[in-house]
């Protein structure tokens, strides 16, 4: 029997399921689509989206799908108005951004991180990395927790749509093996490069890898940690390790991390960062903070992509 963290109705508002038209996202899609919306917000009201994109027409919706999943532009669920370029991918992609061209395998796991934060626009996503519990799964698993976690908040998406979610994450996490066929449906997903699902046995067994993820940088794992403090608390300057390995939505479950991996991280960065802190105070290991973890967050990310 699938095992869930808990089985409290979502902590979300809205639950999202198979809006990616079957497509994971491809190498160059992000950037593809946050160019076109940074020229032409209106270009996936046009007829034509697809031609001046040079996709069809289904990829054209998955890319905005995608690049609005990713919170790189800001476009409505309804999907009828011009989205606009984010702070956030402007941040990243911009002509002056961190990783214009997503060269850097750490911006996947920013990337990673901005996708399962609130509002989460791929609920099935959220759903099997923050609420399974058990390591090693098969897709008979996943879909027992999805129905679980869909029935729970009295959402009606058929089970056609959540198999089709599980289809398309676990293709976009697990490398796909020797096929080296050049057809484009053969290929990885960039994603697939984090190592955070493998296959175990047979074909039909999934793991989570758990642990220190050795292409995710300590900078980029404490600006999660400040951003994930901020949406615990505004006013505190703490945050126990406990919340940050743990609570739905933490750096932890996200990311898959054993204790000494986030605790190595933190150390890591508190040497040079004088506003964090990282100490066992009445047996309740901490990260403290003397700053909003907001603006904190963005020095963070500053010093490792503009050292």
């Amino acid at each position: 029997m699938v095992q869930t963290i808990n089985s409290n109705i979502p902590t979300v508002t809205e639950l999202i399921f198979a809006r990616h038209e079957t497509f994971y996202p491809r190498y160059g899609w992000l950037k593809k689509g946050f160019e076109a919306v940074n020229a032409n917000s209106n270009i996936f009201l046009e007829e034509d989206a697809h031609i001046q994109l040079g996709v069809g027409k289904n990829m054209a919706k998955a890319i905005r799908y995608w690049c609005g999943a990713f919170k790189l532009i800001e476009d409505d669920r309804a999907g009828q108005s011009s989205p606009q370029t984010s702070q956030f991918g402007r941040l990243l992609l911009g002509e002056d951004g961190y990783d214009p061209f997503l060269e850097d395998p750490a911006s996947l796991w920013l990337l990673h991180w901005h996708l399962l934060q609130q509002p989460c626009r791929a609920s099935a996503w959220h759903a099997i990395f923050n609420n399974l519990r058990q390591t090693e799964f098969t897709v008979e698993d996943l879909l027992l927790m999805l129905i679980q976690y869909r029935d729970a908040a009295g959402n009606r998406t058929v089970e056609a749509s959540l198999k089709k979610d599980i289809t398309c994450l676990l293709r976009m996490y697990v490398r796909q093996g020797d096929d080296l066929s050049l057809n484009e449906d053969n290929l990885d997903c960039p994603f697939a490069e984090l190592g955070l699902i493998q296959r175990v046995g047979d074909a039909k067994h999934y793991l989570f890898r758990t642990g220190a993820k050795t292409s995710l940088p300590h900078e980029i794992l404490v600006s999660a940690c400040l951003d994930f403090a901020k949406t615990v608390s505004t006013t505190q300057r703490t945050i126990s390790l406990t919340s940050l390995l743990f609570d739905e939505g933490s750096p932890g479950m996200v990311f898959k991390l054993s204790e000494s991996a986030l605790c190595d991280a933190i150390e890591q960065v508190a040497r040079w960062c004088n506003e964090i802190t990282f100490s066992d105070s009445a047996g309740i290991i901490q990260m403290s903070f003397t700053q909003d973890p907001a603006k904190l967050s963005h020095t963070v990310l500053n010093r490792y992509y503009r050292p």
